[in-house]
């Protein structure tokens, strides 16, 4: 006689048999191998939102005989597909669809083909959830990547006419517009020399990820980064068949120790740093962390990307940049989109000639240049005379607002463990009781308080990126009442 709790979780296995009767159907005629099948169509499955984060697979044996194969296909599936990312194997609970990295997430070897001509990767549901309540009334979206919007400096952009456009655009070399590449290097770049190095001009950072992947990695190449990054949230990587490693941080930074063991285990291609302000964390590296990691990557001759894109957001002096300390290992993304908005997307990249020289050949191949106007606009704006004065104007304001958020979560410390920034638009919080798993989180939407899960950023279900930049007054005391409603669920569920 099964008890209530052994019912439940078999009803639950013959509904999810149904699934496989219907969608799981194996071919014994066809050339392909019986677990690739297989594994196809549980990724499919998966991606089709048939099967949740943290659902059970059937058991191996189980499933081995409603399929009629031999257990050893199912089991070398299930290896196949924790290998890859969309399951995991706990020793004595099964196999369940991963609730982490779903943008980290590979396809198989032998469904690289089709990904290229029909793209199957899909965005994490939560993510879509969170963009359908984005929609709706009384939402306060803390999710955002972008700097609030009463924050933006207000530059002045001189009128031109569309002749004086014109001849602008004769100053467009392969690299960007000329003048603009001046004032970056004049603004970012003072203690470096341009020689042997060039800047080539971006539509924001993301395009020069994308660059880079395209022009310095082969599908099954793998790259390493901080645990957790929002690499994991984006699809470029899983797209080039590239694998994501995560390497743990603590206060300091990435833990050299865990990194160097990486390197000599995995054949590790490049390694991604957001060391200031780190998304999701909020973290900033150490100047003495950065010399370690620095001379690590040169003993193995592994190239860094630094991703400094929130450099015009730090609140008091700024760390020198891995680019200044090692300017031929280090290849370094910037970016003033943060600062101008997101609709004004411009970026830069500033590397070793001979990198620079191939990206430009791959922009060329894939016909993707970057549009003259928010060059022009980003030029006007590092020219103004006060540019430094409203960009020191902005950080005051975001300290303020900074320091009145951390004055609010004094009153959930006991829930929720945060850590003081020191610029950026990032607060991580840890939930500090019971495990949470991705339902936990519906919590939150259903509050209509939108923010990132860490679930999003690596295989973790406990922690919350919250952009603090549009807490005003008024949003402060509102986010405060539903953190405290959200806070209370969660505890009677522990």
């Amino acid at each position: 006689m099964l008890d209530e709790n052994s019912q439940l979780d078999y009803f639950k296995l013959i509904q999810l048999y149904e699934k496989v009767i219907i969608i799981w159907t194996l071919d014994k005629t066809k050339k392909e191998p019986l677990y690739q099948q297989l594994l196809r169509q549980i990724i499919t499955s998966i991606q089709q939102g048939e099967l949740a984060p943290g659902e059970r697979l059937p058991a191996e044996r189980q499933l081995a005989e409603f399929l009629q194969v031999n257990r050893s296909t199912v089991v070398h599936t299930f290896e196949e597909l924790a290998s890859l990312g969309w399951v995991e194997r706990r020793q004595g609970s099964g196999t369940h669809v991963s609730q982490g990295q779903w943008g980290n997430r590979q396809l198989a070897i032998s469904q690289w083909g089709s990904l290229f001509s029909n793209p199957l990767l899909k965005e994490d549901p939560y993510i879509t959830q969170l963009k359908n309540q984005k929609m709706t009334k009384k939402s306060l979206d803390l999710y955002t990547g972008d700097l609030s919007s009463d924050l933006i400096p207000d530059f002045e952009f001189p009128a031109m006419t569309w002749d004086q456009i014109m001849r602008e655009g004769k100053q467009v070399t392969s690299t960007g517009y000329i003048p603009l590449k001046k004032q970056i290097f004049e603004r970012f770049f003072q203690d470096i020399s341009l020689q042997g190095q060039d800047i080539l001009i971006t539509s924001g950072s993301t395009q020069g990820i994308f660059w880079l992947i395209q022009v310095l990695l082969n599908p099954g190449d793998t790259i390493a980064t901080e645990a957790p990054s929002f690499l994991f949230s984006l699809p470029l990587f899983a797209a080039r068949g590239v694998h994501l490693k995560g390497v743990p941080q603590d206060q300091e930074g990435i833990i050299c120790k865990a990194l160097e063991e990486l390197i000599q285990k995995k054949k590790i291609k490049l390694l991604y740093l957001n060391p200031n302000h780190q998304n999701p964390t909020g973290k900033t590296m150490t100047l003495k962390r950065r010399k370690e990691v620095l001379q690590i990557c040169q003993k193995y001759h592994l190239p860094i990307i630094e991703d400094d894109v929130f450099q015009e957001l730090s609140f008091g002096r700024s760390v020198p940049s891995l680019k200044s300390l090692a300017p031929d290992q280090v290849i370094y993304l910037g970016s003033l989109s943060k600062i101008f908005s997101s609709s004004i997307k411009i970026g830069w990249l500033f590397a070793p000639n001979p990198l620079v020289k191939s990206l430009v050949n791959a922009k060329k191949i894939m016909e993707n240049e970057t549009d003259l106007l928010p060059q022009l606009l980003a030029t006007a704006a590092l020219s103004q005379k006060n540019y430094k004065k409203q960009q020191q104007q902005l950080t005051t304001k975001l300290q303020d607002r900074n320091q009145a958020f951390a004055n609010v979560l004094q009153s959930f410390k006991e829930d929720w463990h945060f850590s003081s920034i020191d610029g950026g638009l990032y607060y991580w919080l840890t939930w500090q009781h019971q495990k949470l798993t991705r339902n936990d989180w519906q919590a939150f939407l259903q509050e209509k308080l939108l923010v990132a899960p860490s679930f999003l950023f690596s295989n973790d279900t406990l922690s919350v990126r919250i952009n603090y930049t549009p807490l005003d007054e008024k949003n402060r005391t509102i986010f405060k009442q539903k953190l405290a409603v959200i806070t209370d669920k969660l505890k009677k569920g522990s």
